[in-house]
């Protein structure tokens, strides 16, 4: 008898002391059973921000979706919940995740107040097949790679889906949505350039002839003629900063004075990409030392960048470049006579002699007459100062837009915007995403930074 009585006023007393949490713990630990019952899924590390779960994962994939049966590999993905609800926010920056990934939100995450799923591309930092067949980085292998993993975790969450990305993440969202149109309700796709005729690049000398101001423009092509004219005395100070920090070109550029020559044609470039007219003041007048003209062009285009420690990131991204997505071919007359490397500003100029490719034009030619002609809701933003923004992808009219940020550079957004057209494009989300109408509130949630999804030059 007392037995009993001391069991039920257990009960009793687990009763009062439990009804405020057992259905989200039990709702967290469903979660992250049905994670965990993906096949192929592994969950890697999970930390609880306020109003969010935040996983690091991991997901087998073939090495070459032609053959799933042969190699594979270890893709790594990030999984920010908020609700199994909420819309999905696929990321894909078209690069690298970092080292260690913390939980941030794209610009769509935060507007729809979503899930996000972040991919690594392949070939970047640890997914990469092991040995690494280079012929299975193209966009259809990747585009593959994000169909999978969609795939798996539309198991668990029933919200629509909208792919997002910046700069190559742009491009790479939108040969997914080319693949597999199916997989996602609508793409917003930043500062994705388009370059389906490699070799007809004038709209970049266009864009450089027009850009900012006359003086600005006068400036900067200044600098770059003097660092040129200053060449001997400039790599020096390059060998000696390479000495002091390790750098070596034996791998890549093959010498100091190429990587050199890379940097100067590549300033005004970065300039426009990472800077603006706000900044046209700081540009160093023609009278400024060699150390000072060193400086401010080490602190706008990163000296270390074209070095066999600054390419190595970035190898696989060029490697496509060379051999799928095209790059910017400028003709840069006002250096004429100033230049030693006939075709040095180009991809295979920057990879390992093994990597050295031919370009196949098949695949941009193919994207671009499908996203002019067959695509559905894809949305584009581009900055007015971008370089990167100068050859554009030409939306359908298949409830499809494309808008241009005023005055800014590859961080364009669509918060930049002119107010009618941040309405416009922020309505046109919440529609893809089925959020036109109200929703279910959902709890209070901890400020999370923004994503940029871009890699910084400066910094691997």
């Amino acid at each position: 008898m007392r037995l009993r009585f001391l069991a039920a006023l257990a009960a009793a007393t687990l009763a009062l002391l439990l009804p405020a949490f057992p259905a989200t713990a039990a709702a967290q630990d469903e979660l992250l059973e049905r994670l965990k019952a993906i096949p192929g899924l592994t969950v890697v590390s999970e930390a609880q921000p306020a109003g969010y779960r935040f996983f690091v994962l991991s997901y087998t994939q073939p090495a070459d979706h032609r053959h799933p049966g042969r190699d594979v590999f270890q893709q790594r993905l990030t999984l920010l919940h908020r609700s199994e609800q909420a819309p999905v926010v696929l990321a894909t920056s078209g690069y690298g995740l970092p080292v260690n990934p913390v939980a941030s939100r794209t610009e769509p995450t935060r507007l729809l107040d979503g899930n996000q799923v972040s991919v690594e591309h392949r070939f970047f930092r640890s997914s990469r097949p092991s040995p690494a067949d280079w012929d299975d980085l193209t966009i259809w292998q990747e585009a593959t790679d994000e169909h999978r993993i969609v795939q798996a975790l539309e198991t668990i969450y029933s919200g629509k889906w909208i792919q997002t990305g910046v700069s190559k993440g742009g491009m790479t969202s939108v040969y997914h949505r080319r693949f597999y149109p199916g997989d996602v309700d609508g793409v917003v796709a930043y500062v994705a350039p388009d370059d389906p005729v490699n070799p007809q690049d004038l709209a970049y000398d266009r864009f450089f002839a027009r850009v900012g101001t006359p003086a600005c423009r006068a400036a900067l092509e200044n600098v770059q003629r003097e660092a040129l004219q200053r060449r001997e005395r400039m790599v020096a100070l390059l060998e000696a900063d390479a000495a002091r920090n390790g750098y070596t070109f034996g791998r890549t550029l093959g010498s100091a004075d190429r990587s050199f020559e890379m940097t100067v044609l590549d300033t005004a470039w970065a300039f426009w990409q990472y800077l603006g007219v706000a900044d046209c003041p700081s540009v160093p007048p023609v009278t400024a030392t060699d150390e000072e003209l060193y400086a401010w062009i080490d602190n706008v285009a990163s000296f270390a960048f074209y070095t066999d420690q600054g390419m190595e990131y970035y190898t696989p991204y060029y490697y496509q470049a060379a051999t799928q997505l095209g790059w910017p071919d400028l003709a840069f007359r006002h250096l004429r006579g100033l230049t030693r490397y006939r075709g040095l500003y180009q991809p295979n100029s920057v990879l390992p002699a093994e990597l050295r490719s031919r370009h196949d034009p098949w695949p941009m030619l193919d994207v671009d007459h499908w996203v002019r002609t067959r695509s559905e809701r894809m949305m584009f933003v581009y900055g007015e100062n971008d370089p990167w923004s100068a050859e554009r992808f030409t939306p359908s009219r298949r409830d499809s837009y494309l808008y241009v940020a005023p005055g800014a550079n590859h961080g364009a957004s669509i918060a930049l915007l002119s107010e009618a057209e941040r309405a416009e494009a922020t309505a046109t989300l919440l529609r893809w995403a089925d959020l036109s109408t109200a929703r279910q509130r959902l709890p209070e949630a901890a400020p999370l930074p923004d994503d940029p999804m871009l890699p910084d030059r400066h910094t691997r």
